[in-house]
């Protein structure tokens, strides 16, 4: 990608980014500058969308009613918006919040239930948990349970399905292989070393399965599998869509692979004229606030998406 100041556009899109929220101004500098912030990084629990996030902590460390209730305010889905935040990992509160997860919250199956004491538990919701738990310092000890279940859960074509240990699947999904594979991600970034070499293994036929189907494309007919795959939702919960595995292809650092070619045509056919993304969509559920309007430009789909092309040299 062509540095910022010698690209008007770009330029533009990246003041645009500093006149945001200080989460954004921090990741746009570290991503896209290569400057690291970290006085900009210690205010994002003081102000802007992190402290708001903060604030709605209950007493006891949830946040919501639950761990997993309701969507979007449980702690689940606001320690996941914390960590995409990137607020400092070594915050003390969010890892009390995190401990006391792990503590009350073990199913019979070694993964994290979505109550207390559940019997079963989701292939998703464990590849979310391990994602932010990791970033957020959990000792490995308390992730071994969770790193047993999801391997016991990997499919036989490559990938994973939140249906495999419950109803049944035949196919993994592109939305529950995603979501494991940003835990694995993080897991390995924290420097855990527990089954790490099987790890790795799911997470090489983990990437082969998304981008066997274009990243979003039947491997069968070629045609697309869900059109929801192709809509720029912020913040994406549980959903897959191409800019989120994109990112995450970036965050991973991975070569380039022609395969992921479509995606990316896709995700520059979605640049607005004035060079910023729109968030298109927002996936209905009750939220603390409003950090971005749909059908409007979006700082942070605008972020992401000016990362990945910076990645892939587009």
């Amino acid at each position: 990608m062509e540095h910022a100041t010698n690209n008007p556009a770009l330029q533009d899109a990246v003041a645009w980014l500093l006149d945001g929220d200080v989460a954004i101004q921090y990741q746009t500098r570290r991503d896209l500058s290569g400057t690291d912030r970290p006085d900009l990084r210690a205010r994002i629990a003081s102000e802007g969308w992190g402290k708001r996030t903060l604030d709605h902590r209950n007493p006891d460390g949830s946040w919501g009613l639950e761990f997993y209730r309701p969507k979007w305010t449980s702690s689940h889905y606001t320690l996941l918006d914390l960590k995409a935040l990137a607020i400092a990992p070594d915050h003390p509160p969010i890892r009390d919040s995190i401990a006391t997860i792990v503590a009350e919250f073990k199913a019979k199956d070694g993964g994290i239930g979505c109550s207390r004491g559940a019997v079963r538990s989701d292939v998703c919701v464990n590849g979310m948990f391990l994602n932010y738990a990791s970033y957020f310092g959990t000792p490995e000890a308390a992730l071994r349970s969770i790193v047993d279940f999801l391997l016991d859960e990997h499919m036989g074509d490559g990938g994973f399905n939140c249906r495999s240990n419950g109803s049944g699947a035949h196919h993994s999904s592109l939305h529950s292989t995603l979501s494991v594979l940003e835990g694995i991600l993080e897991y390995a970034n924290a420097g855990h070393t527990y089954r790490l070499a099987e790890l790795q293994d799911a997470t090489t036929r983990s990437r082969d399965f998304i981008l066997l189907h274009r990243l979003f494309r039947s491997d069968r007919t070629g045609e697309v599998i869900d059109k929801r795959f192709l809509t720029l939702s912020y913040p994406p919960r549980w959903y897959y869509n191409i800019l989120r595995a994109l990112d995450y292809f970036r965050h991973a650092q991975a070569l380039f692979d022609p395969r992921m070619q479509d995606a990316i045509d896709a995700l520059l056919a979605r640049r607005r004229k004035d060079g910023l993304w729109p968030r298109q969509a927002a996936h209905p559920g009750q939220v603390f606030f409003v950090m971005e309007p749909s059908r409007r430009p979006s700082r942070w789909n605008t972020l992401m998406a000016l990362r990945v092309l910076k990645a892939f040299g587009v």
